[in-house]
């Protein structure tokens, strides 16, 4: 039986940010209020922090400002004047690369993980390369033990960008235990989000410690500046967000399980649909839920993202163009379609369709009666 349409909403966006219990986070600002300490990182910041490292499993976590602080901030302490990595990504990816001093060098990347090659990074390194960024794509891990040998045959520092892997575990463990360091993000958009923010993770104390000095003007104490820094230190207000959100993430994480699956189940006999990540598994965090529109479909991948948008849904076309395609990246080889062909395909192919926990049940089959009416 046909499905009766006259209950969709009007708009309907790629994501929507969760949110806490209002009166959860009015407790919170209560101690704020109380001890008048609103950044300098106060006691909920250093709260957050260790509540954090016990929910991700990991030691050592430096709460900053947003990710691309974080990404900064690993790469200064790190030194690194040329870093390989995605062009399959945010921008933010490069662009902490250059507010880094340094250079991105960007090379393909795998046709299944979608996340950097580690056979193409390889090809690339120079005595020049100081760092290795690949990134967590869709919160989908990375060749974890290729990268970890990489860096340990070259002796260079391998910092992932987790912007999307919050919570994301491979082999039994987080994946944030892998590599030099791993940069978070909380921003609105994530599956567990403090309005802004973002985590780096490290492998030791000092590390931490050069980390929270680079985020503090590189101030010691009241009359010792040991390093030139900046201003990357979380306010208090955020942290509180943080600490209330935590205790929810796990629902949040469950509820776009349950969309991820009813989006797979309604689009499995669709021709030239083709789901990027797993419908079904506990070590994910279902982020967002990217598609591959292939040639078996009617419409391109740009076709269907109109045909959707005239139906009110905002699909997103996450990541397009590449990154070296931007006026702000261009340069006289990128045009080379045969520089990074599988990333170009996967630029030309994927589309992000609407994913967050309580996206409505109609809404979602709003999005897959759009998709599959196409191909009916």
């Amino acid at each position: 039986m046909p499905r009766d349409k006259s209950v969709y909403s009007s708009e309907l966006y790629v994501t929507r940010p969760s949110l806490p219990p209002a009166e959860d986070y009015l407790d919170l600002l209560q101690t704020i209020w109380a001890n008048r300490t609103l950044t300098n990182r106060g006691p909920l910041l250093q709260e957050f922090e260790r509540k954090l490292a016990d929910h991700l499993g990991v030691e050592h976590v430096s709460v900053v400002t947003n990710a691309t602080i974080g990404l900064i901030v690993a790469l200064l302490h790190v030194g690194a004047r040329e870093v390989i990595t995605t062009p399959f990504s945010f921008v933010a990816t490069a662009n902490a690369i250059r507010l880094a001093g340094a250079k991105p060098v960007f090379a393909d990347i795998d046709p299944h993980t979608l996340a950097l090659d580690p056979v193409e990074v390889e090809r690339l390194i120079t005595p020049q390369t100081g760092a290795i960024m690949p990134v967590h794509c869709y919160g989908l891990p990375c060749d974890l033990d290729a990268f970890d040998k990489l860096g340990a045959k070259y002796g260079i520092p391998v910092i992932y960008d987790a912007a999307h892997a919050f919570g994301v575990r491979a082999n039994g463990q987080s994946i944030l235990q892998a590599g030099t360091m791993s940069v978070l993000s909380f921003h609105a958009t994530k599956v567990f989000n403090s309005a802004e923010g973002g985590a780096v993770i490290c492998r030791d104390a000092a590390t931490k410690r050069a980390i929270d000095l680079l985020c503090n003007h590189g101030i010691a104490d009241e009359t010792t500046v040991e390093t030139v820094g900046l201003n990357g230190k979380m306010s208090e207000f955020h942290a509180a967000l943080g600490l209330v959100q935590l205790r929810h993430v796990g629902a949040e994480v469950s509820a776009r399980a349950h969309v991820a699956r009813t989006y797979a189940e309604g689009l499995r006999d669709v021709p030239g649909i083709s789901p990027v990540c797993p419908a079904d598994n506990a070590d994910h965090n279902y982020y967002s839920y990217p598609v591959m529109v292939g040639p078996e479909y009617p419409l391109t991948r740009d076709a269907l993202y109109t045909h959707l948008r005239s139906l009110g849904i905002v699909a997103r076309r996450y990541f397009y163009p590449l990154i070296p395609h931007l006026a702000a990246y261009r340069d006289p080889l990128s045009p080379r379609p045969d520089r990074f062909p599988v990333a170009e395909v996967a630029s030309e192919r994927v589309l992000c369709l609407p994913m967050y926990g309580d996206l409505d049940h109609d809404d979602i089959l709003r999005v897959i009666d759009a998709i599959a009416d196409v191909a009916a």
